[in-house]
């Protein structure tokens, strides 16, 4: 994945410096209760989908971007589920990074999913019954997003 170029700007300032990152993450539910999920080409796991937000972008402008450039599909943003802090991690080249992610239940509205960018090998639509090995952050955000509308239930590492 390359570093956009704003951040390259950034960073010939700052150095390795922490810088505080928006981003966002969706979690896309189709109507048979299935999540939209991506295997990342840098850590070949499963996760939602979300990345950085680009200078000026609205918040929800963002989450319907990153969703359609990584799986092909167009989404609508419904709700927050959460926003949260990652504590500060650190990139092999030194880059110190701590991201603020806002995390949307999003529903579908057109398009196949497919992988749709470099930034991820497969994409795919699983039922709670099918989900594969998922950080615990993402079945956290999962079972938020889907608690009080009754479609599904997803098992929960709380």
């Amino acid at each position: 994945m390359p570093t956009p170029e704003f951040v390259l700007r950034l960073r010939e300032k700052i150095g390795h410096d922490l810088l505080f990152m928006p981003a966002v993450c969706g979690v896309v539910v189709d109507a048979d209760g299935r999540v939209l999920l991506g295997r990342r080409s840098d850590t070949g796991g499963w996760t939602l989908v979300g990345g950085i937000m680009e200078p000026g972008e609205d918040v929800a402008d963002a989450v319907v971007r990153e969703v359609r450039e990584e799986t092909g599909i167009v989404v609508r943003p419904d709700r927050i589920v959460s926003v949260f802090t990652i504590p500060p991690m650190l990139y092999p080249n030194g880059d110190e990074v701590s991201y603020v992610i806002t995390t949307f239940r999003c529903t579908p509205l057109s398009g196949e999913a497919h992988v749709a960018d470099d930034e991820s090998l497969e994409v795919g639509w699983f039922g709670p019954d099918e989900l594969p090995p998922l950080p615990d952050r993402d079945l956290t955000l999962l079972v938020d997003a889907l608690r009080d509308d009754g479609v599904v239930s997803f098992p929960s590492s709380r």
